[in-house]
């Protein structure tokens, strides 16, 4: 046997194809439909001492693109040989994935020998079967974080009443935005007693109304998908988002109302999307709040509702723009 290999790939017809290719030209092969079944796959074949030798990836899938696995199995295996295959490919994509090492290229359409030669031109390499990975953050939230809505009901004083609410202790971020309220607050504290203080100080504000106070969750996924995250947080988005929660050009808020059956999907599929800023779960599990960048113009949805409203499970998309009225 040539070596073990694993295929990412949303077209079924195509992992057929390829499947009974390789497998006619000596490979053992297996598929996966997205992402996420590949986080698993690799997991469970790890923890089974079973080791894959190749690693071929479409780009463009329903939950997590291709470059942003490769970018994450490389550093979770960076001897592990990767082809990156794509119907849709440019010189910019083809670029970025031959940046990482070890790692080829091939456009669709291509026959099975071309595919072939496209792997035993990578050096070979295969995942380990005692990855680092087991040893993980346990996940625990060094403080406690909870958004605010508000009405601002004096629209008088509204900036002076904004200028408080901006500079009150607690207050991690202090957006004015343009939807079904005038505010939107997140607050931190290092416990939850700390987060209702803070409630209680923006409640006791003249010329508001609070609406709505939800404490942030943590999301419940699975283990090895929740060490995925915390791996491309870690070593992608320190490299890409130094800014933390800000990013230059217009800004929106996303509440995304969700079956909390499918939250790990929805989560998993909203963190990984470029425009997403910040992805935070709340309510029991039946809502995202989310931070976008780089909508379009004013009064056109923008692409990324479209596209979250498309995902099965969300039940509703809402979109508050933020208004800037404070230079930070």
């Amino acid at each position: 046997m040539k070596g073990r290999v694993l295929i990412i790939d949303d077209e079924a017809e195509i992992r057929r194809n390829l499947t009974f290719g390789l497998t006619q030209e000596d490979y053992s092969v297996v598929t996966c439909p997205d992402g996420i079944s590949a986080i698993h796959e690799l997991n469970q074949s790890r923890i089974k001492g079973l080791a894959y030798d190749y690693l071929i990836t479409d780009i463009f899938m329903p939950d997590i693109d291709g470059l942003k696995i490769l970018k994450v199995i490389k550093n979770q295996y960076p001897d592990l040989p990767v082809l990156v295959i794509t119907g849709f490919g440019d010189e910019r994509l083809m670029m970025t994935a031959l940046s990482e090492n070890n790692t080829g290229f091939l456009n669709k359409p291509f026959e099975i020998p071309d595919l072939v030669q496209a792997l035993e031109e990578l050096t070979p390499g295969k995942t380990a079967t005692d990855s680092a990975s087991d040893t993980v953050d346990d996940g625990m939230r060094e403080s406690v974080s909870a958004y605010l809505t508000v009405k601002i009901t004096d629209s008088e004083n509204s900036m002076e009443i904004f200028d408080k609410l901006y500079s009150m202790p607690g207050i991690q971020s202090c957006d004015a935005v343009r939807g079904d309220f005038d505010v939107i607050l997140l607050a931190q504290a290092e416990s939850t007693d700390g987060i209702e203080k803070v409630f209680s100080s923006v409640k006791a504000i003249d010329g508001i109304q609070v609406l709505s106070m939800s404490q942030v969750e943590r999301p419940k996924l699975d283990r090895d998908v929740d060490q995925f995250m915390d791996t491309y947080q870690k070593a992608i988005q320190q490299e890409t988002r130094p800014g933390g929660r800000r990013q230059p050009g217009s800004m929106s808020y996303i509440i995304v109302d969700i079956d909390p059956d499918s939250v790990q999907q929805i989560f998993t599929t909203v963190f990984f999307i470029d425009e997403v800023v910040v992805c935070d779960v709340i309510d029991n599990g039946t809502k995202l709040v989310g931070m976008i960048t780089g909508q379009g113009a004013v009064g056109k949805t923008p692409r990324i509702v479209e596209k979250l409203s498309q995902i099965e499970g969300v039940l509703r998309v809402r979109e508050a723009r933020v208004i800037k009225l404070i230079d930070d």
